[in-house]
């Protein structure tokens, strides 16, 4: 299927789920999301590492990004979660690291299709932001999707030799 309509998003939220292991960071605009978000991977059953922040201290995004990059690569998790006020700052961040695919999704449906068919291995969202529906949502529509793989493979490498 090309298309990922609706009836069919909900059919993915609905499959046998997968136990996810993440990492998860933000800055001091998104405390208060990433705080949601853990508790929220908590009740799925997910393993979770949360890198922080654990204040409203200001700290520079990029230097989250990179403690999770960097726990990211360290142990076989699933994916990783960046934070900040927009999800902007840390998307790109994340998308300058070799071989981390970041999305930045507005709804379920993009979260979904960042890992159908880009195989995303971060996801960002952000903490000032009005979304129009739960972030969980989009989370979990993240979460409980699978690449795809054919076509898209050839697309996903593609984007890894740009990097190099």
């Amino acid at each position: 299927m090309d298309i990922l309509d609706m009836s069919t998003l909900h059919l993915i939220l609905e499959e046998k789920r997968v136990k996810h292991k993440i990492v998860i960071a933000a800055d001091h605009g998104a405390l208060e999301l990433k705080n949601r978000l853990v508790e929220h991977i908590r009740k799925r059953g997910d393993e979770i590492t949360d890198m922080g922040v654990f204040s409203e201290q200001s700290i520079d995004y990029p230097d989250i990004v990179k403690d999770a990059v960097e726990e990211f690569r360290s142990k076989p998790y699933t994916c990783g979660i960046v934070c900040c006020g927009t999800g902007i700052g840390v998307s790109m961040s994340a998308n300058k690291y070799q071989g981390i695919r970041c999305a930045l999704p507005q709804n379920s449906y993009a979260a979904a299709m960042g890992k159908r068919h880009n195989d995303a291995n971060f996801i960002a969202f952000g903490g000032r932001i009005e979304y129009c529906e739960p972030v969980e949502e989009m989370l979990d529509a993240y979460l409980n999707t699978e690449f795809e793989g054919g076509r898209h493979s050839r697309r996903v490498e593609k984007i890894m030799k740009i990097e190099e």
